[in-house]
């Protein structure tokens, strides 16, 4: 069994974060744990409020799990401010933790901004060259690089400029676009389509924490960047196709398509 961590906000609806993680992990058969770095008050409507923990706490909670159980790869969702960002980049430097995977969490879907202004620099800085790979959507992306990717053409521009950030890879998730949604890999030398069709989907709650988890889960299992992305892009498909309407906002997917009978 491959132990895999997870470093991120919780999600009181149960749709994204720290529970989403789990439940990715879970279904690709590896054990999953966690550091909370804030607790949200959210649904499927929206984030009405969030109370970060201390940095003190972040810190026990990864000495904890370090300490005493192997870690095969880490994946970090919120981390809201530079003092907590600092903390993470040091312990996991400290610990030497493998195959972080970073999916730079900014603004929920609903406008709440989860990670403070302040802290984007930090963020670029201090985590993401920890990363085997960044995982920014196009909102994230505007919000790294201060300019707006319009098209795949900007897309692949885009790649290369947080690449130079001092990153071993980047995946820019291109689901803002029109059309299909495509996304990019680059690792510094090839730029990398991976292509799928728009599913006409509403509930959506989670994907990107759910796709982070699954590219750190397969690298956990041993397969190549590359590999991990095309796995975890088509585990998180099915999730997309059977998800479900939960509350009055947006539902989430489903973690356990494969195990439950169609809803």
């Amino acid at each position: 069994m491959k132990n895999l961590l997870t470093i991120a906000g919780s999600d009181s609806s149960g749709g994204a974060g720290i529970q989403a993680d789990l439940k990715t992990f879970a279904a690709l058969g590896v054990y999953g744990m966690s550091v909370i770095t804030a607790v949200t008050a959210q649904n499927t409507q929206g984030v009405e409020r969030v109370e970060e923990i201390s940095r003190e706490m972040v810190k026990a909670q990864i000495d904890a799990v370090f300490n005493d159980i192997p870690v095969d790869a880490v994946k970090i969702g919120m981390v809201s401010n530079p003092e907590i960002i600092q903390q993470i980049a040091l312990s996991l430097k400290d610990w030497k933790a493998i195959n972080i995977v970073v999916d730079p969490v900014m603004v929920s879907k609903s406008g709440y901004h989860l990670l403070k202004p302040e802290a984007i620099e930090t963020l670029k800085k201090e985590l993401l060259p920890l990363a085997r790979v960044v995982t920014p959507n196009l909102p994230e992306v505007k919000a790294m690089l201060g300019w707006e990717v319009t098209d795949e053409e900007r897309m692949e521009s885009a790649a290369q400029e947080i690449f130079s950030l001092g990153l071993e890879s980047v995946l820019i998730k291109g689901g803002h676009l029109e059309g299909a949604a495509n996304d990019l890999l680059f690792d510094g030398k090839d730029l990398t389509w991976f292509k799928s069709p728009r599913l006409n989907k509403k509930n959506t709650h989670g994907t990107g924490c759910t796709l982070s988890a699954a590219i750190a889960a397969h690298l956990a299992l041993g397969y190549d960047l590359m590999t991990a992305v095309e796995k975890s892009k088509s585990y998180l498909s099915g999730a997309i196709e059977h998800s479900f309407p939960l509350g009055h906002g947006v539902g989430p997917v489903h973690h356990f398509y494969r195990f439950f009978k169609e809803l």
